[in-house]
């Protein structure tokens, strides 16, 4: 379950289909988002579905697709979307919920349905939805994972395993209820979906407008160890990470704990990496400050052959992979 393989993905981003060259940015592991040249702007494009989650997924679709927009220095503007139900417990209520849903979250981020698909399906256990989302932004405004650059300092926005938090809270509330979890502490991870908040689209804005943004990136399944990677690769570079500058938060951790779950391999919807050249640091970390969001340097962009290194304490170690997303265990 989870993403492919990221060799086998590699593989596979290369069928490409005929070329155009007003494709700026096309399919590559580690970038968000298309992006298309329109002459006086680029259109950026991104299609992402929502699979684990039940509560709250029509939310759920709007947030992750506008997140990797947003990591574009983009604006959302229209969404499509398809909705696939399962046969036996499809509802009118039930659709209807769902897109109630989409239309109050693209309300607040002011984006238009412009169309999509729903469809009874067969054989699903639970609602799949899956978002189509375009928006533009300025030629001299474009953000991209590979804009990495060595001796950039990576700085991590509010902390790891936000949405793996929400969804365990969410789909096992009646197992961590039977494990002694209290009722406050539940509801307080469930939460987490809005309370740090699985959208980035304010905190990457804030990072464009403040400084020059050389590239961000959404890590999503597989937490923010595989974001990490997908930024390297896409940039041809090294990292080098200070796990103890890593936030986690005391729900995360304790959730994580509880289910033997790695919170740097555990989806991590929320948070934001960014970089940006190390003078430029102090002046965004104090525009996180000043509103009040957190953000820290966990690390730095190094040379390709210098690869990809996690430190701990006194020791430094390569950096872990998650192919398969931690959450996984616990739907498998």
């Amino acid at each position: 379950m989870g993403k492919l393989n990221p060799d086998l993905l590699a593989r596979l981003l290369r069928l490409q289909g005929w070329p155009d060259p007003r494709v700026v940015v096309g399919p590559r592991v580690g970038e968000d988002a298309a992006v298309l040249d329109l002459g006086d702007r680029y259109l950026i494009a991104k299609s992402d579905p929502i699979t684990f989650a039940t509560e709250e997924i029509g939310w759920y679709l709007v947030q992750v697709n506008a997140n990797d927009l947003a990591t574009r220095g983009a604006t959302p503007r229209w969404l499509l979307v398809t909705l696939l139900l399962p046969e036996g417990s499809a509802t009118p209520e039930l659709a209807q919920g769902i897109m109630a849903q989409i239309d109050a979250a693209c309300r607040e981020l002011r984006i238009a349905i412009v169309g999509g698909h729903t469809e009874v399906t067969f054989g699903l256990p639970r609602p799949i939805a899956v978002g189509h989302l375009l928006g533009e932004v300025g030629k001299d405004k474009l953000v991209t994972t590979r804009g990495a650059r060595v001796g950039d300092d990576l700085l991590l926005v509010k902390g790891i395993a936000i949405e793996g938090t929400a969804l365990i809270a969410r789909e096992k509330a009646a197992e961590l209820r039977r494990r002694g979890h209290s009722e406050e502490s539940i509801r307080r991870a469930q939460n987490f979906l809005h309370d740090p908040g699985i959208s980035i689209v304010p905190e990457a804005r804030l990072a464009t407008e403040t400084v020059v943004v050389h590239a961000m990136h959404d890590p999503t399944e597989g937490g923010l160890a595989t974001g990490l990677h997908e930024m390297a690769q896409a940039a041809g570079t090294g990292v080098w990470i200070d796990r103890d500058a890593v936030a986690v938060y005391p729900e995360s951790a304790a959730l994580c704990t509880e289910f033997g779950l790695a919170p740097l391999g555990t989806i991590a919807s929320g948070a934001l990496l960014i970089a940006v050249a190390h003078e430029q640091t102090p002046e965004l970390l104090l525009a996180y400050d000043r509103a009040n969001v957190h953000c820290s340097c966990i690390g730095r962009v190094t040379p390709a052959q210098e690869g990809l290194k996690l430190k701990s304490g006194a020791v430094t170690l390569d950096l872990p992979r998650f192919d398969q997303d931690e959450i996984t265990k616990l739907f498998c």
